[in-house]
């Protein structure tokens, strides 16, 4: 694959806990420089990071990450003060323990429905995604969430947060992608490292791939 088509497929993500200003400005830079799809920041670094970019560079950020159990009200006001500092794109993390504990997921996409109604209210054109913790649960859970996922009317369906006990794997793609169809977007996370890795999930029908190591994935070579 040609290296800036696979370049236009990541998203340049720093949410380390010891993310610095300078950090975030590297970050950016290497957006701007190799035209990556955006620069992924935690919540605090949205301003700044749309700053540096302008209007012209896509900011995302992450709400309820990695665990997902804020209540609903607070994901929403975040969400809202994200949109405010210029965040173009949300990855949001549903609460997983309400699926283990509802088969039916009942209160799983009553949440999910209320954060979409409160953004496009907001913001119509914010990119909404939400998370499945898919190392938590198990396919048929897998199944249900990317399904009341699209239920929610958000833009894409996302796995994983790349810090709970497994990253994306080709096998829950495909059992996510039986649930949602060919058009529903996908984006996966956690332990897309390579060249090839990122090869193997745009072929099969990956349309984003967050990832720390954007550099390493397109200069074609394995991080140490």
């Amino acid at each position: 694959m040609d290296i800036h088509e696979l370049a236009r497929h990541l998203d340049f993500a720093n949410h380390h806990p010891n993310a610095t200003i300078s950090d975030i400005q590297t970050l950016c830079d290497q957006v701007a420089k190799h035209g990556f799809h955006a620069a992924f920041v935690n919540p605090i670094h949205v301003a700044y990071a749309k700053k540096i970019l302008g209007k012209s560079g896509i900011v995302g950020t992450v709400i309820s990450f990695p665990l997902g159990q804020d209540r609903v009200d607070i994901k929403i006001t975040s969400a809202l003060k994200a949109i405010e500092d210029g965040a173009d794109e949300l990855d949001i993390v549903p609460n997983t323990a309400s699926l283990l504990t509802d088969p039916k997921g009942t209160s799983y996409v009553e949440e999910m429905v209320q954060i979409v109604r409160a953004i496009r209210q907001e913001n119509a054109v914010t990119i909404i995604k939400f998370i499945i913790e898919t190392g938590y649960l198990t396919q048929e859970h897998i199944q249900t969430a990317a399904r009341l996922i699209k239920d929610s009317c958000a833009d894409y369906v996302k796995f994983a947060t790349g810090m709970g006990p497994k990253g994306a794997t080709l096998e829950d793609l495909a059992l996510i992608k039986d649930v949602v169809g060919p058009d529903m977007k996908i984006k996966v996370a956690g332990g897309v490292d390579t060249y090839q890795e990122a090869v193997d999930f745009i072929e099969a029908g990956v349309t984003r791939i967050g990832t720390s190591k954007a550099i390493e994935i397109i200069s074609n070579t394995k991080p140490t």
